[in-house]
């Protein structure tokens, strides 16, 4: 049996990032390392289920750097050989990611490019016209000097203690697990200035509503309001932690999502997803999985609200 070792190993800071670079997280696990993750304070819940350390990365510069070193002194003593290899796998592809491990005296290996290659120990081949799930996968095999082919499937892990949070949270609403829409209609931010939010989803829920669908939506923090105006007619279930939420998700009978974090965790744990595509290049951001089904017209067209709901009533009974 390998002995598990020590890898410190710093996540990207997006949700749907974080979800696609779990096969190459279980990759490196299952070729004897201890993964020691550094990122927001987030993917502690998001990665509960999974059993890995979650170190919180600060903001600043110097407790980010004392942090790195703490962790180095830490493992170093438990580990005599961990000076001495490849220690660090950063994921990011940040300048200031591989700063942070070289000042910390860590050896971090990590994509090549944006000028941080000559604070790597090694810098690993960035390939072109890759789904980024893929992009991660390759990355951990380079670190392992292996050849593997992705799974077809996350396989996100949802605790039994989540699922039973969950159905706590729809019991009072008289929502029964499997026979409801559960929708993430929101999308921070644009992508290379575009906008990823489908425009009809005010009506899309109008016209679930009034079919008598039971419709649920978890908000953000920053959602809420957005939540109440947009979206009276939904059940809306507000400070849900990410592990909850990664099993209402599970539980849905049917989840239907912009480009968005939550639609990234929907396919994570096998929920039926309806991804609500618009201008954005799905080839290498769509959500990953069998469980997926791509909703758009074409490169910049969205789907119209027949389209989804016919959708949705043939997933649901």
């Amino acid at each position: 049996m390998i002995e598990a070792r020590p890898l410190i190993v710093r996540l990207r800071n997006f949700v749907g990032d974080t979800v696609l670079s779990i096969p190459a997280l279980r990759l490196l696990e299952q070729h004897g390392y201890r993964l020691e993750l550094v990122g927001k304070g987030w993917a502690r819940g998001l990665l509960e289920a999974e059993g890995w350390a979650v170190h919180v990365r600060p903001n600043e510069l110097r407790p980010r750097i004392a942090q790195l070193r703490e962790l180095r002194r830490s493992f170093r003593a438990e580990d005599p050989g961990f000076d001495a290899r490849s220690n660090t796998l950063l994921f990011p592809y940040a300048f200031s990611a591989a700063l942070d491990s070289r000042l910390a005296g860590l050896k971090a290996e990590g994509h090549a490019g944006d000028g941080r290659t000559w604070l790597l120990r090694r810098g690993l081949p960035r390939r072109e016209g890759r789904h980024t799930l893929q992009e991660y996968w390759e990355l951990a095999c380079d670190f392992l000097g292996v050849q593997a082919e992705p799974p077809t499937d996350i396989h996100m892990q949802v605790s039994e203690a989540q699922r039973d949070a969950a159905r706590a949270l729809l019991a009072p609403l008289g929502v029964e697990p499997g026979r409801f829409v559960l929708i993430c209609p929101f999308a921070n931010g644009r992508v290379e200035f575009l906008d990823r939010s489908w425009p009809a989803f005010p009506d899309f829920v109008r016209r679930l509503h009034a079919a008598g669908r039971r419709v649920v939506i978890v908000p953000g923090p920053a959602e809420v309001e957005g939540a109440k105006q947009l979206y009276p007619d939904a059940l809306r279930l507000d400070g849900v932690a990410l592990g909850a939420y990664n099993a209402l998700l599970q539980l849905a009978g049917v989840v239907v999502a912009n480009d968005t974090g939550p639609a990234h965790m929907a396919a994570g744990v096998g929920a039926r997803l309806l991804s609500i595509w618009g201008p954005v290049d799905a080839a290498r951001w769509a959500p990953w999985g069998s469980t997926v089904t791509l909703m758009r017209r074409g490169p910049s067209e969205w789907s119209s609200v027949d389209e989804v709901v016919l959708k949705v009533d043939q997933a649901l009974p």
